[in-house]
């Protein structure tokens, strides 16, 4: 028999159950919501990135349904060729008007919005350099874009100033890449000092706002207005999927970056518009963020909330190994020991009502459950949260 040339898929799904990093999709049904039914199970949702609990919005999903009674359920094509609508036009004012840029663009998701901007931004000549621990749309945004790429570990500024030093010099144009809010972790990037970086070695700096749009700022306008940056030269990039409820991404820049990116961004060049629905529910999204801070402060008042339960719970009754990772945004991360470990609690969760999510390497260096908080969570619900926790930290000092 001929050598199978397939044979090696086989043999790496079998290192990867191994490595108890296997994957697979659980299906949940009915609206999205504080309270989620998972595969015939109702649980607690610690799961999701809906932070301001908007996607099973009323308002959303009749803005949605009226955008497709007019416009109907796709948008057809390309922007450029046959698929623009005025819908489009109006998120994209709306955005702008909520970074406070000059412009914005729609992309039809956030990994696109990455990858085709920072293609259109920088090539062969040039020079990305980013945090480690960006999201991967970043990553294969620069990959995508032929520039050469240097990464320095998380936050480390003066490896990041060394690496400027010792390499801007020899490159056309060069890109700083950033998240806001990084994702895995729920810590901040430090903003105003990228910024000065950024000026002092005449270098672009692209910031993904994707956990901080409706999240961060007095307006719920992201990271860069939480650190009192708006109007700085930067590319404001984020995603509608989140906060907003919907789905889809954008850039928010100057005028003429807006401009460029028509015109070079291959990922909105080639692409079918955003369709008329998700257009429309981002639309009500963004309005529903500018008109009620309530919903952020409720937001904001649970974080803290469920912070001080798990921290309580980390000092009184779990394992040395457990830690609570730094973090002021929504995402609370549980570090343990391992992969099978953290299989195992998220497991014993789920019988006890709570689903918070069991992240394991390769998308993140060490594993942990990642609870994501909601702004529809309730005080009965995080309680729940924290006595879960409780029998599973009892659990493991006592097997």
């Amino acid at each position: 028999m001929p050598p199978d040339p397939y044979a090696w898929i086989d043999q790496t799904l079998q290192a990867i159950h191994r490595a108890d990093w296997y994957r697979s999709v659980q299906a949940v049904s009915g609206s999205p919501g504080s309270v989620v039914t998972l595969e015939g199970q109702k649980l607690l949702n610690f799961a999701s990135n809906d932070y301001l609990g908007l996607a099973g919005d009323e308002r959303l999903i009749q803005a949605a349904i009226a955008a497709t009674q007019v416009y109907g359920t796709g948008s057809t094509g390309s922007r450029l060729l046959s698929g623009h609508r005025e819908l489009h036009h109006r998120l994209e004012q709306a955005i702008a008007d909520l970074k406070q840029t000059a412009a914005a663009l729609v992309f039809s998701s956030g990994y696109l919005a990455n990858l085709g901007t920072i293609s259109a931004l920088v090539g062969a000549r040039d020079l990305i350099v980013a945090d480690q621990y960006n999201h991967a749309s970043l990553k294969s945004g620069a990959a995508l874009s032929g520039a050469t790429v240097m990464n320095y570990p998380h936050s480390d500024l003066t490896l990041l100033r060394q690496q400027l030093q010792q390499h801007r010099s020899h490159h056309r144009r060069c890109l700083m890449l950033t998240d806001s809010v990084f994702s895995m972790d729920g810590d901040l990037c430090r903003l105003p000092d990228l910024l000065a970086i950024a000026e002092s070695f005449d270098a672009m700096l692209l910031i993904d706002e994707a956990h901080a749009t409706g999240v961060l700022g007095e307006r719920g306008s992201g990271g860069v207005e939480h650190f009192g940056c708006t109007g700085r030269p930067l590319i404001q990039i984020g995603t509608l999927s989140k906060a907003l409820g919907s789905l889809g991404g954008y850039v928010a820049g100057t005028a003429p970056l807006i401009d460029l990116l028509r015109n070079r961004a291959p990922t909105w060049i080639y692409t079918t518009g955003l369709s008329p629905a998700d257009t429309a529910a981002a639309l009500a999204a963004v309005q529903i963020v500018t008109q009620e801070p309530q919903r952020r402060q409720r937001l904001w008042q649970n974080v803290q909330i469920l912070q001080q339960m798990l921290q309580n719970v980390l000092e009184h009754f779990a394992p040395p190994t457990w830690k609570l990772l730094p973090s002021e945004s929504p995402i609370l991360c549980l570090q343990v020991e391992d992969a099978a470990t953290v299989l195992s609690l998220g497991r014993q969760l789920r019988q006890w009502g709570v689903w918070a999510a069991a992240v394991r390497p390769p998308t993140v260096p060490t594993s942990r459950l990642r609870f994501t908080v909601m702004a529809t969570h309730t005080p009965d619900q995080l309680q729940q949260v924290a006595i879960a926790l409780q029998k599973l930290a009892l659990g493991a000092c006592h097997p």
